[in-house]
Order: structure tokens, then sequence, then C-alpha cells
């Protein structure tokens, strides 16, 4: 064999839409619509890391969290809807996961927008929340590290990530350090709604009009992720 070329990854890093995109994938009789939200968060070496992560458990990162409990447990519209962020050493995304009855695209759609303006807006993190949080990302720990596989899973991540030596050592001081003003700072600076992309999946017939009413302007996608092509024009 001769050596061939080595494609390299590109992690560079990349500027936000300068507005909010808005794709539909049509799945014709679908009994559900998969509703995603993508906006890029920084790596996941960063100074602002543990604000990110309480903020997260906030948002949708726990079941008790703000999107599950308004989709699931007041609405009843879907069985689960989150939040989370992928470990990276380059730019990641933050996502909102939220699969809903297709009968309720419109309305659940509308309030994930108005969970995400909230939270930068009329309706900050509340110290009960940031305490329960804390309470979700410390008390959970121990279990975290049962196996000698756990443990070494997260040394492998502080040498991926480029994490400090001592990042575990000293997280559950760090997250119970954590004040509100810098989980509230951190929701401005990361969740920008009219800066998101959003991905629908569902049945077009049923849900594109309400998408539409909702989110404005949209992008129909093939299966494949392709752009639905406008058919020609009759001569």
């Amino acid at each position: 064999w001769k050596a061939g070329d080595v494609p390299h990854k590109n992690i560079a890093a990349v500027q936000p839409p300068s507005h909010r995109e808005v794709y539909l994938l049509d799945r014709p009789g679908s009994e559900q619509s998969l509703i995603f939200v993508g906006q890029l968060a920084p790596p996941k070496k960063n100074p602002h890391e543990i604000a990110i992560s309480a903020l997260n458990d906030v948002m949708g990162g726990s079941f008790l969290s703000r999107i599950n409990m308004n989709l699931r447990e007041d609405k009843h519209w879907s069985y689960g809807a989150f939040t989370f962020v992928r470990d990276a050493r380059g730019q990641r995304p933050f996502l909102v996961y939220a699969p809903v009855q297709t009968d309720k695209t419109k309305e659940s759609v509308a309030e994930v927008v108005k969970e995400l303006n909230g939270v930068i807006g009329d309706h900050p993190v509340t110290a009960d929340e940031l305490a329960r949080a804390k309470a979700d990302l410390t008390l959970t720990l121990p279990g975290r590290w049962e196996t000698m596989g756990a443990v070494g899973g997260s040394l492998a991540e502080i040498v991926q990530f480029g994490l400090p030596a001592d990042f575990y050592d000293t997280y559950a001081a760090q997250v119970n350090k954590l004040d509100l003003s810098a989980v509230n700072d951190e929701a401005k600076a990361l969740i920008r709604p009219d800066h998101a992309v959003w991905v629908v999946v569902g049945d077009r017939a049923k849900i594109e009009a309400g998408v539409r009413e909702v989110l404005g302007d949209v992008q129909l996608l093939n299966p494949d992720g392709t752009p639905v092509q406008a058919p020609a024009a009759t001569p």
C-alpha cells in the first residue's frame, strides 16, 4: 500500500447564524414530531463550564427541568423533552430535544420559544432551581465513580478535553460556590433564540402551517437532509 492524503478534521471556530434558521423534514404518517433546536456552545474546556452545566440542568438536563415539566408534566404533549451539551474539544451543540404528539407541534414549538426567551428575559434562573441543579451535579458523583472503568473514563476526559488535572477534585466545590448571577449571565451569553437552528421532523401536511406560523420561513428537507427542490415550471 502507498500512503495517501489523510484528511484533517476541521474544528475551527465558526460564527452563529445571523438569523433563525428553520428546517422541516417530512415524515408522512408520523404520530409524533421531533423538535430539535441547536445553538453553539464553547468547548468543554472553558472558564464557564460549571455555569453551563447548571444552566443545562435547569433548562432540560433533568426530569424536573423547565422544558420537561412544561411539555410532559403540565401539557402532556411529550413523553420527555430535554436539553443537553455534548462534550468536545471544539465548539459543540447546545440542543433542545422534544418529541411531541403531532397535533400539538405548533403549540410545543411555541412553548420551547417561550422557555428560551424566558430564561434570558423575564424568567431567569431562580435560587431554588440553582439549589436543585447543584444537588443534581454533586450528589450523583459517588455513584458516577463506582467502578474502575468509570474512574478511568473521567481521567480520559481530563486528557481528551485538556481539562486541569484537578478538575474533578475541585468539581463539587466549584459547583457549590456558583451563584445566580453567573448562571444567568451565562444564559444570556449562550442562549440566542433569534440565532438558533431549528429542525422539525414530522408529517408535513399536518404541521407545516403551524411551524411557519410560529417560526416564519421554513426550508424543506429530503430524508437525506438535502433541500427539497421546487418543481420545474410547466412550459
